[in-house]
């Protein structure tokens, strides 16, 4: 019998990921499976919850709400900035990803919400967040060595590392 998946474990899955409507917004299915450690934050809480018990092979579909996975939109993360605040040869429009930096220098992923001509309002959500997602979440391989890419330090993913 197959062992099932405990936190811990390193696996490989593919999985295709979905919207309430049915929309797809990001699949593995074309490319390399995505590999990550169970339980060690490396992907979104409800995700890694999903795969706790299933089996190499195994296959299954989850709704996943926003608390479990890029959570609610904050209207405290959409804030303006004076225009005058931006490079004179920068051409910004609305939609456009911008990476701000935080008070301690990390990168903040931003997009351009909306532009006035005193103003440029920035949202800092992810872009994900609110909605409620749908997986569909196949085990591709159990039993994998974890990668040691952060072992020296921040790889600058989302999530961060765990050294």
């Amino acid at each position: 019998m197959a062992a099932k998946v405990r936190k811990g474990d390193t696996i490989s899955v593919h999985y295709t990921g979905r919207f309430d409507d049915g929309s797809i917004f990001d699949s593995s299915l074309n490319r390399a499976p995505l590999k990550f450690t169970v339980g060690a934050g490396q992907i979104i809480k409800g995700f890694d919850d999903a795969v706790i018990g299933m089996v190499e092979g195994e296959k299954k579909t989850v709704v996943i709400s926003p608390d479990d996975a890029y959570g609610q939109r904050s209207e405290d993360l959409v804030f303006d900035f004076p225009r005058t605040n931006v490079p004179d040869d920068m051409e910004l429009e609305v939609g456009m990803m911008l990476q701000l930096r935080d008070d301690q220098g990390n990168p903040v992923p931003a997009v351009v919400a909306a532009l006035s001509d005193d103003f440029v309002t920035m949202d800092c959500n992810h872009p994900l967040a609110g909605k409620t997602l749908e997986f569909d979440i196949q085990i591709v391989e159990t039993g994998l060595t974890p990668d040691t890419f952060c072992a020296t330090g921040s790889c600058g993913s989302c999530g961060g590392c765990e050294n």
